[in-house]
């Protein structure tokens, strides 16, 4: 099993919380290959404004054994060389993605995602999706 930490994308928590086979989540198949996981805290915002309750009382959980990274300088200076980047390319994405994978670029860290369309304009980023894990 690798040692290094994983960056998961929050398409990958709504992927395992939604699905009642949770072996047939990516999260889970990830979970076979890697053993650290961290999540950007925009992901953290991202789930629990969409969660109830109850959700957010499994989420917590979830959260407090998990690595959250922060949003920091060196994250938001990865963000605005992204964006110019994008920009430039007529390419945007959404400023949560955007902040999600400048914060596992800064971080050094391959980002898990099920959104590979809007991920994969951002240069340098490493991806795991379902087909290349």
């Amino acid at each position: 099993m690798a040692d290094e930490v994983i960056c998961l994308d929050t398409s990958v928590l709504i992927d395992y919380f939604r699905k009642t086979k949770k072996k047939n989540s990516f999260l889970l198949e990830l979970t076979q290959q890697y053993s650290s996981f961290a999540v950007s805290i925009v992901t953290k915002f991202e789930i629990l404004i969409g969660s109830n309750q109850k959700q957010e009382e499994f989420w917590e959980v979830f959260f407090q054994n998990t690595l959250v990274l922060p949003f920091d300088d060196k994250s938001n200076e990865e963000a605005v060389n992204i964006f110019k980047e994008l920009k430039r390319a007529g390419n945007l994405i959404d400023i949560p993605d955007l902040f999600i994978g400048a914060t596992a670029k800064a971080y050094n860290l391959k980002l898990a995602t099920l959104n590979e369309k809007d991920f994969v304009r951002i240069d340098g980023l490493e991806l795991l999706t379902k087909k290349n894990k």
